[in-house]
């Protein structure tokens, strides 16, 4: 019988860890961890994505603020934006949200954010740090999404030492940093992209996929090996014939699921782990402060 990685049961269980933690950061600080988004513009998909990160944040006990900056912001007006909240002490991660307008640099961006405030784990030192780790080190470095990912998997007591993990996707945010991760717990990686030939017989031999394209329904059932474990980050908006609007992510869901030993639902699945992983990587950049 197919597993469902649902989201939902290992939020639950996050929860208390992660209201104790934050208040332990508190009490050592004298304030609650500070979270601050710099949303450039008014793109739909981000105001949604900095709205769940509100809610989540008020839900922990962390205070979360977002800085918004119009369309038409220059360059130096989000450096300057990140260079004052680099030197506020009462701010203890920071978050650039993607996409930024086009004549905006993102990695000239993110790279100036401190170290220290690196919560969503994109700047080159952090990368850097994430490719170094030592074999199964069990510091959590890098982007949020990836480390959903790692979360839901050990919930669900899935290992993946010694298998075979296909990842559909090469992007910084996801593609790359999930083969770093699984590499640093005995996976043997492939990273699959647009130019992967015959990327069916390729999938096929894999044990565990990540599908990170935002293609929908890329992943079909014939690509899938019976019994794999199915990791669908994609979130794919579309509006049927009947003008119905639906979510799905990169994977043929009905189809795939049930051959899959285990899959992740669009949605309900990775989307929201990787909002609990910012908030957790908030309270650990709080705490480190505070020692």
């Amino acid at each position: 019988m197919t597993v469902i990685l649902k989201s939902k049961p290992v939020v639950e269980s996050l929860t208390k860890t992660l209201k104790d933690s934050a208040a332990q950061a508190t009490a050592a600080l004298g304030r609650k961890p500070g979270l601050t988004v710099i949303l450039v513009g008014e793109d739909p998909a981000s105001a949604i994505y900095v709205r769940n990160k509100q809610k989540r944040a008020d839900e922990l006990g962390i205070n979360s603020q977002t800085l918004r900056l119009p369309d038409a912001a220059s360059q130096e007006d989000v450096l300057q934006a990140v260079a004052k909240l680099n030197a506020d002490d009462t701010v203890d991660g920071i978050i650039v949200q993607l996409p930024l307008p086009k004549q905006i640099d993102a990695d000239a961006i993110i790279n100036t954010i401190a170290d220290a405030k690196d919560v969503d784990g994109f700047t080159l030192r952090t990368t850097g740090r994430l490719w170094t780790l030592p074999k199964n080190s069990p510091e959590q470095v890098g982007p949020c999404t990836p480390l959903g990912i790692m979360a839901l998997l050990d919930f669900y007591n899935i290992d993946v030492a010694g298998k075979h993990a296909v990842i559909v996707g090469r992007s910084n945010i996801v593609g790359k940093p999930m083969a770093a991760m699984l590499l640093n717990k005995g996976a043997t990686v492939t990273i699959a992209h647009s130019q992967t030939e015959n990327l069916p017989a390729l999938l096929r031999s894999a044990d565990i996929i990540v599908a990170a394209t935002g293609r929908r329904n890329l992943i079909t059932k014939d690509a899938v090996k019976p019994g794999a474990i199915v990791i669908d980050v994609g979130m794919n908006r579309y509006v049927d014939d009947a003008g119905k609007k639906h979510l799905v992510g990169d994977v043929d869901y009905a189809n795939v699921a049930p051959i899959a030993g285990a899959i992740t639902p669009v949605p309900g699945g990775v989307g929201p782990m990787t909002v609990n992983m910012l908030i957790k990587q908030t309270i650990k950049a709080a705490l480190r402060k505070a020692k």
